[in-house]
């Protein structure tokens, strides 16, 4: 059994926000890299993906007939509190994807995945329509609500895609920012918010509640919001996972 010294008071104030870095990786003309920010009390408090603005510029473009995705892998930092992502993957996505007229201009895909990549790398699809099947919806406490999981949406060392149809970009308006859920075999498996180049351009400062499900396959704690924002002080973007519980 594990015995715990009890902490004074005083020692508790002590504590200060502090924020941890991942190792950086090159995209384009410019470097990403994971962070987890703790709160006084050493708990994660967000956990994001911070960018310069040269990754914005001289991404790769697919040859005609290839797949015009590109996926670039950043660990969690090594230090830190844990969280339940076990490492990010942003896919480049430099011609979209379906459906079209939706998600089909150029755009990056913030994969923060819940299972380790060994894991994320043996996820395999017959073809995309897997994820209407069955055998990969998964219970519906899982789900937030008013999210779907719809044919169409199965990628193979993905997952499956769930999508909330009442976002903006599903009734005529153009796609900027958006959130997603993923699954395989029943689990989740990843969130992901998900931001155009152009709308990333604009230097935004968005934010926006997410919908939570009523349970999750990992214990932990998950965002209740996200946001997308420019940091001009710091001439930096940060795509980040907020208000953990």
């Amino acid at each position: 059994m594990l015995a715990f010294a009890p902490i004074a008071g005083p020692a508790l104030a002590q504590g200060k926000p502090a924020t941890y870095v991942g190792k950086a990786v090159r995209i384009g003309h410019g470097t990403a890299h994971t962070v987890v920010r703790s709160d006084a009390a050493g708990k994660a408090a967000a956990i994001g993906v911070v960018f310069t603005p040269g990754m914005l510029d001289g991404l790769p473009k697919a040859a005609k007939g290839r797949d015009p995705d590109f996926p670039y892998v950043l660990p969690m930092p090594a230090k830190g509190p844990r969280t339940v992502v076990d490492h990010v993957v942003i896919n480049w996505e430099s011609a979209g994807h379906p459906p079209p007229h939706v998600y089909d201009v150029p755009h990056f895909d913030f994969h923060f995945y819940l299972v380790s990549r060994a894991a994320q790398m043996k996820v395999a699809f017959k073809d995309e329509n897997a994820s209407g099947d069955p055998s990969q919806q998964p219970p519906s406490e899982l789900m937030p609500a008013g999210y779907i999981l719809p044919p169409g949406t199965a990628v193979s060392q993905m997952g499956v895609h769930a999508i909330d149809p009442a976002s903006p970009e599903f009734h005529g308006k153009p796609f900027t920012a958006t959130f997603i859920y993923g699954y395989y075999d029943k689990q989740q498996t990843f969130i992901e918010p998900m931001v155009t180049l152009a709308y990333l351009k604009s230097k935004p400062s968005f934010s926006a509640p997410v919908a939570q499900p009523g349970a999750y396959t990992k214990p932990g704690a998950y965002p209740s919001a996200y946001s997308v924002k420019y940091d001009a002080a710091r001439k930096v973007y940060e795509v980040t996972l907020e208000q953990l519980k």
